[in-house]
């Protein structure tokens, strides 16, 4: 299993928009792709992380990843004008 640790940052005043389109758009990747196992988003408490949300993405292989990613620019075509250009992204592999 491949573990995804990813932050995005949301430009100023759209947090509500950008939940709103996750709240949309979650549900579909979680159904279309059944390779990805979870797909979290989270907003963090603390004013560091006022405009930043943390997604936790887990999926069966390397395979569902490749697949997660090549429909990511469909899947996220509402939520890409919402944030700041981007991504802070981590790759985890899990030991046990």
């Amino acid at each position: 299993m491949i573990t995804i640790i990813a932050t995005i940052e949301v430009k100023e005043g759209k947090m509500q928009e950008v939940i709103e389109v996750l709240k949309e758009i979650v549900p579909q990747i979680k159904a279309s792709e059944p390779g990805t196992l979870e797909y979290i988003p989270h907003t963090v408490k603390g004013s560091e992380f006022k405009n930043k949300i943390i997604f936790y993405e887990k999926y069966e292989d390397g395979e569902a990843m490749k697949t997660h990613m090549a429909n990511l620019g469909k899947s996220t075509a509402k939520l890409v004008p919402l944030l700041v250009p981007g991504m802070d992204l981590k790759t985890c592999f899990e030991i046990v």
